[in-house]
């Protein structure tokens, strides 16, 4: 049965966990699909794990597209979520142009990153058949704007804020939220707070799923973040990594209380 919106909505009313991977190329997400993950992302992290770029800002949409296209031959139940990348919507034009290329390659969703400024896009997006999932806590594209990439939402103003906005971008008509690297209390509210699926990176166990980018969970590339597990190092196998990050999800034994930020 393919994975919908509906499958993860319904995960979320069941209590039950669901897990989520970057792909990039048809033969990983063909392994990646096969091994029970619901959601493939093709990530603006492209732009760091696949090209050497030192963030995602480079990343086009002609990139997401192509790789999109790839994922797309090879999947053989997920969902496919698509990454706007940087300045792709600034304007809701832009958004509706640009997201149109990305599920004409074979996106099922698209991702967008910022708070409150994205309500008019996200409506004018899902009235036109196109599903939104909207990405907020540390958004790499807004990493200069940050100073680095740091931890948000530890102060209660902030922590206020973005719970705010993860209802308004609700309201709004987004589908999914995933929130990365805020504070497990925070994630948890938030989860709580609205009634559409919420998807944690370094957010805490109480999010409805939890998403690594592939490269990571595979312990490849240089400094590991403290939200990542290298799931290679006991499976045995790349494909059974990817089950047994896709068990440990499910069974709520990832992420634990080392992979976890406090306020």
């Amino acid at each position: 049965m393919a994975v919908t919106i509906n499958t993860l909505r319904d995960y979320k009313r069941n209590g039950e966990k669901f897990p989520m991977l970057t792909a990039y190329d048809s033969t990983f997400a063909q392994a990646i699909s096969a091994a029970g993950i619901d959601v493939l992302l093709i990530g603006d992290s492209l732009g760091m794990v696949l090209q050497g770029h030192d963030s995602t800002l480079p990343v086009t949409v002609e990139d997401i597209a192509y790789h999109t296209a790839c994922v797309a031959r090879g999947n053989q139940h997920s969902l496919i979520m698509s990454d706007l990348p940087f300045m792709s919507y600034g304007t809701p034009e832009d958004a509706l142009r640009n997201a149109a290329k990305l599920m004409q390659a074979g996106a099922h969703m698209v991702k967008i990153e910022g708070t409150d400024w994205l309500a008019e896009t996200i409506r004018l997006l899902t009235e036109r058949g196109v599903p939104v999932c909207a990405h907020l806590g540390l958004t790499p594209q807004f990493v200069n704007k940050f100073g680095g990439y740091k931890v948000q939402g530890r102060d209660e103003r902030q922590a206020g804020l973005m719970v705010q906005h993860s209802r308004m971008l609700e309201q709004a008509g987004a589908d999914v939220i995933i929130l990365e690297c805020v504070p497990s209390a925070l994630a948890a509210r938030i989860t709580e707070a609205v009634t559409i699926p919420v998807v944690g990176i370094g957010a805490g166990p109480d999010t409805d799923g939890q998403v690594l980018v592939m490269h990571d969970m595979l312990g490849l590339g240089g400094r590991k973040p403290r939200f990542v597990k290298n799931f290679l190092e006991d499976a045995g196998s790349i494909q059974g990594a990817f089950e047994a990050f896709a068990s440990a999800v499910r069974e709520r034994r990832f992420p634990a209380p080392e992979h976890c930020f406090s306020a």
